[in-house]
């Protein structure tokens, strides 16, 4: 049977992503957003549709509604730069290392005490959730299995185990960087592997309820891959604390 409701939701999605590419990557700029009916014809959609494709952007910061001037693309500035998408869109673009550098000193700042949180409350089927991420990845050491999601799982795992409401939230954020990050700092590494014994430490140290040492290898797991990128992108060494 049809789902008129579903076929909308993915059109919707459909007009979001590709309007919030084009902002992203300048392919649209300031004054010249399409008007309704253009959009309207462009998609064969309805003006309740593009309307809330618009509204949807506007809350990620890409777009804003002035009096008399109708709708206007933000300059970067404004944009919601810890939104998936957005960041999705970003990494999409011409590839900055910049760009991955910038979220790598965030993770700095939330992993850790992800990790320290994690060795303090993680709950039985969290720990079985990391232990389980952590069998992943010593199968793609092996070549058992796709050392990226691998990874993203146990880096994930974490973030829930912590337990913090405000860290579970950079989720789906991690996950949208590290499909870019990973691939880029393995290449620099000269490998194409998981790291499983490096974040093995990590995921020990939570495990033994250890938060001082959990939060010190998560910091120097992830300062690790910083390096990589600072120096690929000719930019010198950070003080680690």
């Amino acid at each position: 049977m049809p789902d008129p409701a579903g076929k909308s939701r993915n059109l919707t999605r459909t007009i979001v992503n590709d309007l919030g590419k084009a902002i992203v990557t300048e392919q649209l700029y300031k004054d010249d957003f399409p008007f309704e009916a253009e959009l309207c014809e462009r998609y064969g959609a309805s003006r309740t549709i593009i309307r809330e494709a618009v509204k949807m952007l506007t809350a990620k910061g890409l777009l804003i509604a002035r009096k008399k001037k109708g709708t206007l693309v933000q300059p970067e500035s404004e944009w919601s730069l810890l939104d998936p998408d957005v960041l999705r869109w970003m990494l999409e673009r011409d590839f900055s290392i910049d760009l991955l550098i910038d979220f790598t000193d965030i993770r700095l700042a939330i992993e850790p005490r992800a990790a320290a949180l994690a060795a303090q409350y993680a709950s039985g089927p969290q720990r079985k959730a990391m232990s389980v991420a952590m069998e992943r990845m010593f199968n793609a050491d092996r070549g058992e299995e796709d050392a990226l999601e691998a990874d993203i799982a146990f880096h994930v795992a974490v973030l829930k185990a912590s337990n913090n409401r405000f860290l579970r939230q950079f989720c789906d954020l991690t996950t949208a960087t590290l499909r870019f990050s990973i691939r880029r700092t393995n290449e620099y590494k000269g490998v194409a592997r998981a790291s499983a014994a490096d974040h093995k430490v990590v995921m020990d140290a939570i495990l033994h309820g250890e938060p001082t040492k959990a939060s010190r290898e998560m910091f120097d797991l992830i300062y690790g891959a910083l390096e990589l990128l600072l120096a690929a992108g000719g930019h010198p060494a950070r003080a680690e604390r």
